[in-house]
């Protein structure tokens, strides 16, 4: 059975409200649907749904510099509050969540060791401190204060690698593609067909990348870490 509800937004002093599908806007909202016009359970914007109050065209340009209802749905579905279930909100909270550890991940180090740190390590530590995490706000717009109370108790900071390596001439050319994809910012063919590069990538992933380059060229790719 469709659950209508009320996703409200507000700007300028202005309120907008528009009736929405609770399960699609769920879907919208985590990404799972594309199109804000298949969450509306009707094509109005409203100043005030309940009252059946709409809101002027003139408003709408205003404020959103458009009229169309496609665009304006999508900021009030993305921006505005949508009211979701308990389980909706946990499952949303969960996901932002791995979001989260995955960015710490990929770009921080333990200071000590200048190794990455685990995902696991990272949830930890962030069941330790007891982080709120918002379902509503981006991951990457959350990590920086999240960072803040991590690095009390977990030696933690993010870093960029630089590296160089030398692959031989008989995997230069399958070890190229591996290359570009981890930021490989110049190279250089030498004489024997070897190839030199030099690459700068977010620190968490350089065992991943030592994996991968190490896999494409059966253990025969020469590393060397310029800085951290």
């Amino acid at each position: 059975m469709s659950k209508t509800i009320i996703a409200k937004y507000s700007a300028d002093g202005e309120n907008f409200e528009i009736f929405v599908d609770s399960d699609r806007a769920y879907e919208y909202i985590t990404g799972k649907r594309t199109d804000p016009m298949t969450v509306l359970e009707s094509e109005e914007i409203f100043k005030d749904a309940n009252k059946g109050d709409r809101q002027s065209k003139d408003t709408l340009k205003k404020v959103f510099k458009t009229d169309d209802l496609a665009k304006i749905a999508a900021i009030i579905l993305k921006n505005g509050n949508v009211p979701i279930t308990t389980e909706q909100r946990s499952k949303l909270v969960e996901e932002k969540r791995k979001q989260i550890i995955s960015i710490i991940a990929r770009n921080a180090i333990d200071p000590r060791t200048n190794a990455p740190h685990p995902p696991q390590r990272i949830e930890n530590a962030l069941n330790e401190i007891k982080v709120n995490v918002d379902p509503f706000k981006p991951a990457s717009e959350q990590v920086e204060a999240i960072m803040k109370k991590l690095i009390i108790h977990l030696p933690i900071r993010f870093a960029t690698m630089k590296v160089e390596v030398t692959i031989p001439p008989q995997y230069a050319h399958v070890s190229y593609g591996v290359l570009k994809q981890y930021g490989m910012n110049s190279e250089k063919w030498l004489n024997d067909g070897s190839l030199s590069a030099s690459l700068e990538f977010p620190a968490g992933l350089q065992s991943e990348f030592i994996d991968r380059i190490n896999n494409a060229t059966k253990g025969s790719a020469n590393v060397k870490i310029i800085s951290v």
